[in-house]
């Protein structure tokens, strides 16, 4: 199967929900919709199901016109955030549902439920009913009822945003492994960077209706074609500077200058924006090149084993990102080291012109 969205918009009480948006899916490839609430994600899937019609533009699928075709003539299944499964139904009944609705037979029916629950680890459940059963193993029958269809497009709606972490770690490491093995063209939505870079395959980051970006995730990762598309993937967003470049030098904001290096040799003289990840800024230098930067502590929010220190330089407000457990007063002044050769550079209208030759996400 392939499937190619072409200029699709879609406006509900003179409202735009989706702007305009061409994409297009081969089969067996992991497909990411990345983006905040309420940028389109859910929107675009119920147009690639058959839920719903776009407003203009067309959806093809194997090159066939499918826009107005239902979802129940369409060979897709789909599975969302809550776990919508039939409760008086055992978990056998409920995966082998779709089978049953298509006739298929019995023996196959069977084959299929026990091969898709032991590759999701609920083979041992097959016999109760969903109410006895913990959240994640719900999830898991939800998503199993959409594998037994081998259906040819699968689409996941933020399927483990109502799980604790530990589940969701768990469950997104499994369907990794999954989805390498099957042929349909899969869809997974997500408001989460770092959910998108554990999946991998591809990226497409939408804002307030836009199709910003889409190509491999490490490559949407890696060359963030403008600030807003560097912000939407990084956990937590990309910090900017403003900068200039003169007679092969580098000023950011207010620093002395240091000459050029590397990725930046090709910039010609003028004012840009620099981009800064939160885990490339420290708070000791780390290199005779290091640029240092000036800053007031807002907050310090301890996470887990890391502390996310919140400051302020000038108007620009900033997140570094320190591994270990550390206590800040407020408002204590302190230096901040960025590396140049970490940085990004934008134009003043937030295009990237210079990336970091590697920039590897941090697991």
């Amino acid at each position: 199967m392939s499937m190619v969205i072409e200029n699709v918009t879609k406006v509900v009480a003179n409202e735009c929900h989706l702007d305009n948006i061409s994409l297009q899916l081969e089969q067996g490839t992991f497909n990411i919709l990345l983006g905040r609430t309420l940028s389109g994600k859910t929107t675009l899937m119920r147009l690639m199901a058959g839920l719903d019609r776009p407003t203009r533009g067309r959806i093809l699928v194997n090159g066939q016109d499918v826009t107005g075709v239902s979802v129940r003539k369409r060979d897709v299944a789909m599975v969302y955030q809550q776990f919508i499964n039939y409760p008086s139904m055992t978990i056998y009944k409920n995966i082998a549902s779709p089978l049953r609705l298509a006739k298929v037979a019995e023996k196959e029916i069977d084959r299929r439920v026990r091969e898709v629950a032991e590759m999701l680890h609920i083979e041992a459940l097959l016999d109760r009913l969903p109410v006895e059963l913990s959240g994640g193993q719900q999830q898991r029958t939800a998503i199993a009822r959409a594998l037994v269809k081998d259906a040819g497009l699968l689409l996941l709606d933020e399927p483990l945003v109502n799980l604790d972490y530990k589940l969701r770690e768990e469950l997104r490491s499994e369907m990794r492994e999954i989805f390498k093995r099957r042929e349909s063209i899969v869809v997974y939505a997500t408001t989460e960077p770092q959910e998108a870079l554990a999946l991998g395959g591809n990226t497409a980051v939408l804002h307030q209706g836009r199709l910003e970006q889409f190509g491999p995730t490490i490559d949407v990762y890696q060359h963030p074609q403008s600030t807003r598309i560097a912000q939407a993937f990084s956990d937590p967003a990309m910090n900017f500077v403003s900068g200039r470049i003169d007679s092969g030098c580098l000023q950011l904001s207010d620093t002395s200058q240091v000459p050029l290096l590397s990725h930046f040799k090709h910039l010609k003289p003028g004012d840009y924006q620099f981009g800064m990840r939160a885990n490339h800024l420290h708070l000791t230098r780390q290199t005779e090149t290091d640029i240092q930067l000036d800053a007031q502590i807002d907050l310090a929010e301890i996470s887990g084993s890391e502390t996310f220190l919140h400051v302020v330089h000038k108007q620009h407000h900033w997140t570094v990102q320190q591994q270990g457990i550390h206590k800040y007063p407020m408002n204590e002044q302190i230096k901040i080291y960025a590396n140049q050769t970490q940085l990004y550079a934008f134009d003043l209208e937030g295009h990237l012109l210079a990336a970091p030759v590697e920039d590897s996400p941090k697991n």
